[in-house]
């Protein structure tokens, strides 16, 4: 009878440097993970003020990325629409005030905001440069009726 040989595919003996890199590729993805998370929170997490706040500390915030809020100065809207910039002024309870400009198109719902968030930074003129703008507007149901002025046509 004829002997049969039977041949064993060898097996690479376990490398420990694989699992190495394995670990270390989890460690780095991780990382990558927690350090955009972090990046998210400080650009979202921007400072929060009033306008008297703004008026009090703008020595110190020349240039920082902070947010404000106030009402928005009944007339004061100036818009470019060449060169789509809106500005407008911003005041709180206390009547301090703060020039606002905002590069971009003007909201539709501008002319009925009563309060504005701007996000942005404060320029060394004393304008605030605002990045993103929210607008309050009162609700349909609790706002008071829109007043319509008319004139007659001359005979």
């Amino acid at each position: 009878m004829a002997e049969s040989a039977v041949v064993q595919p060898k097996i690479a003996p376990k490398n420990p440097n694989k699992r190495l890199k394995f670990i270390l590729g989890g460690v780095i993805i991780v990382a990558a993970v927690i350090f955009l998370v972090i990046q998210s929170i400080n650009s979202t997490g921007a400072y929060y003020m009033t306008v008297d706040q703004l008026n009090t500390q703008a020595q110190q915030l020349v240039g920082e990325k902070i947010r404000v809020s106030g009402a928005i100065v009944p007339e004061s809207e100036d818009w470019d629409a060449p060169n789509l910039m809106l500005k407008f002024k911003m005041t709180d309870e206390s009547g301090h005030e703060v020039l606002v400009s905002f590069h971009g198109s003007r909201p539709s719902n501008f002319s009925r905001a009563t309060e504005a968030i701007v996000e942005g930074e404060l320029m060394p003129d004393g304008t605030f440069k605002a990045d993103n703008l929210m607008l309050k507007c009162p609700s349909r149901y609790e706002e008071s009726p829109e007043v319509t002025t008319h004139e007659a046509l001359a005979d």
